[in-house]
């Protein structure tokens, strides 16, 4: 299937049947309101190293998981950054996961407990995180 007959099918039903404020489009999918959460995790160690595949699958499962375990979907990236003190494009080994969870203060909580343990754990400057507002149903 092309992108050009489902964008139609988007254009169409959106024009016959416009989606309501996100509360009504939480009702109309039978979802919640909720936070996508994105976690950008560097693997490049400050000093030389990066951080292993191991050591990566141990974080996962003892800092991130115990938090969200109601599910998470991790990507594998590669990130880039201006570095001002070089004036260089810095790239590096990345992974970002996905959380989708309720918008709480618990939930934000949690977030940057896990930012603040992989600073402090792998010696990096940040953890970068995106916070967008929507709604899901699975």
């Amino acid at each position: 299937m092309t992108l050009y007959p489902r964008l139609a099918a988007i254009v169409t039903f959106a024009v016959l049947d416009p989606l309501p404020a996100l509360a009504g489009a939480c009702d109309w999918m039978k979802g919640a309101e909720t936070a996508t959460v994105q976690l950008f995790f560097g693997h490049s160690i400050p000093g030389g190293g990066t951080v292993s595949e191991s050591e990566w699958r141990d974080f996962l499962a003892t800092s991130v998981t115990p938090r969200f375990p109601d599910g998470l979907t991790v990507l594998d990236g590669h990130g880039q950054w201006f570095e001002q003190r070089s004036h260089r494009v810095i790239t590096e080994v990345s992974t970002v996961v996905e959380i989708v969870t309720p918008p709480t203060e618990e939930a934000y909580k949690k977030l940057q407990a896990i930012r603040t343990e992989y600073m402090k754990r792998f010696h990096q400057e940040a953890v970068g995180l995106v916070v967008s507002n929507g709604c899901a149903s699975f």
